[in-house]
């Protein structure tokens, strides 16, 4: 029988494929995952589990934002796997307006939404004609009035509407002044009004402690859950499942209840 020799080149190209499978993004063993979180505590959650992960031989790489448009884009379009950010509310706002197709994988945490002044020490002391300001994403934004009308600072045509307006407000005694800004600005610029609805988020990142300066702030029976987002095409992926098992591990409730001293409260 004759025996045939292949060229040293193609030996080694078949060498190399034969040592070289698995998925795209491997690194040392591990299957790289990438997901887009804002600062606080999203990112500090993320980052605790890291660790745990990669026992799992998961390489997650944590992307921060700021604000809340660009890391649902950016999962929309496949540019990063998941996203950590988010209420449910939200989501289905923004897929209603955007036309994508963004899906919830499991519920993590609860931020209270407060109502915060840096000119008044009680929601009391409120003068008539007050500026306040509330977030402009439709989610946010009748968020914030469900808080102001729970407190009967203003009324409205339905007090369940999680989708309410401005339009809807039926009674406003006080004649707020309302004023809409982006999320992300409003812990700028509370110095500079009378009332800034923020989120738990944002108000933790510009040094805001939810449960010592909150005028007014949600209960723990907050609907506004936190979720881990991704696409219906990696939902089941088991990277993304590994992480949603993480983000509701004990190590995550202890490291929640510790480090927020109930600002966060584990939503598990």
């Amino acid at each position: 029988m004759k025996k045939y020799l292949l060229p040293l080149g193609t030996a080694l190209a078949i060498l190399l494929a034969g040592c070289s499978g698995g998925q795209d993004g491997d690194k040392g063993g591990e299957t790289k995952l990438t997901v887009a979180a804002t600062p606080v505590p999203h990112a500090e959650i993320l980052k605790e589990i890291k660790p745990l992960l990669a026992k799992e031989g998961v390489d997650l790489e944590i992307r921060v934002f700021t604000d809340y448009v660009q890391p649902n884009m950016q999962v929309a379009q496949k540019q990063l796997d998941a996203n950590f950010f988010q209420t449910e509310p939200y989501l289905d706002a923004f897929n209603k307006e955007r036309g994508t197709r963004l899906v919830t994988v499991v519920g993590v945490h609860i931020e209270p939404f407060g109502a915060y002044s840096r000119k008044y020490t009680s929601i009391d002391q409120l003068p008539d004609g007050a500026d306040v300001v509330i977030p402009n994403d439709p989610s946010n934004n009748s968020r914030a009035l469900l808080l102001l009308a729970k407190h009967g600072l203003i009324t409205l045509k339905n007090p369940n509407d999680r989708l309410a307006t401005l339009k809807d407000v039926v009674e406003n005694p006080k004649h707020l002044k309302f004023r809409e800004l982006e999320a992300a600005m409003l812990p700028r610029v509370v110095g500079e009004v009378d009332l800034a609805l923020i989120n738990t988020n944002y108000a933790l990142a510009a040094k805001l402690n939810p449960l010592k300066d909150a005028l007014l702030i949600e209960g723990k029976d907050s609907p506004y859950v936190n979720f881990l987002v991704a696409r219906p095409d990696n939902k089941d992926d088991p990277r993304v499942q590994k992480l949603a098992k993480a983000l509701t591990s004990p190590e995550v409730k202890a490291f929640i209840e510790k480090t927020y001293g109930g600002a966060v409260l584990p939503a598990f």
